[in-house]
């Protein structure tokens, strides 16, 4: 009997957590770079040594299911703004930004700004991994595809190149941990990166005066939602007829 309510509870917690992953997803529909999250659900297997087993079954029952999110890094729709603050990747790489110690953080691209040390940063002040130096006296930045980085400058006839932006790959996008913000963090400081020019390895070009719109489908999204809502009634559903049937058991000791 103790099954079925183990069954139902897992069935809740996981259905809530799809819930909250396309909540999450919807108020994300307009941010910028921002990818969708994806719930995967398996099944628990308990052992007999947590969960009795059904007589004539031969060991252990399945008992409930598990959810976890991932992220889906899907490329989303590039929409031109004709500002030359924003970059966008045009492929699978991210910018890669130096979050200071050491630590890394890739970004997907937005808006780039100069902070007080004359740097280029990202919109979320973190300063790129390429270190990038603006002159105080530059109009504007042009950068190339494949990530050369060249300064406006008045009275000069050519525009000086002052850097150049590479992109990363990680070997599996997967364990990429969101942090907001369209940036992301690796979750073993192991695992294996490619750095390459844009343009080389599959890691995409860079689209200067372009933003990347997020992959999130709002009518996947809502048919989803409604999926996940029918089936934490039905979880809940189960949990009720459970505590039923445990009352009418309780009824016949009487």
């Amino acid at each position: 009997m103790n099954n079925v309510f183990y069954i139902g509870a897992t069935g809740l917690v996981a259905q809530q957590t799809a819930v909250d992953t396309t909540a999450n997803n919807i108020a994300n529909l307009n941010t910028p770079a921002f990818k969708r999250g994806a719930v995967d659900f398996s099944a628990l297997l308990a052992s007999s040594s947590r969960l009795p087993s059904r007589p004539g079954a031969g060991g252990a029952d399945g008992a409930g299911v598990s959810a976890s999110m991932r992220p889906v890094f899907s490329p989303g729709t590039l929409r031109q703004t004709d500002d030359a603050w924003d970059v966008a990747i045009r492929g699978n790489g991210f910018i890669e930004l130096d979050a200071g110690q050491g630590d890394s953080v890739l970004w997907r691209g937005g808006r780039l700004r100069v902070g007080d040390d004359g740097y280029l940063r990202a919109s979320n002040g973190v300063s790129l991994k390429a270190a990038i130096s603006v002159p105080r006296d530059a109009e504007r930045l042009e950068i190339t595809p494949d990530g050369q980085v060249l300064a406006v400058i008045p009275n000069q006839a050519a525009p000086l190149e002052i850097g150049r932006v590479e992109l990363v790959q990680p070997a599996d996008p997967r364990a990429l941990q969101a942090l907001g913000d369209g940036t992301y963090r690796l979750a073993d400081d192991g695992m294996a990166v490619i750095r390459a020019r844009p343009g080389e390895d599959n890691t995409g070009t860079l689209a200067q005066r372009f933003s990347e719109a997020s992959n999130v489908a709002l009518a996947d999204e809502l048919a989803g939602l409604m999926l996940y809502q029918r089936a934490y009634a039905a979880s809940a559903k189960l949990v009720q007829v459970g505590d039923e049937l445990m009352a009418i058991a309780n009824g016949l000791k009487r």
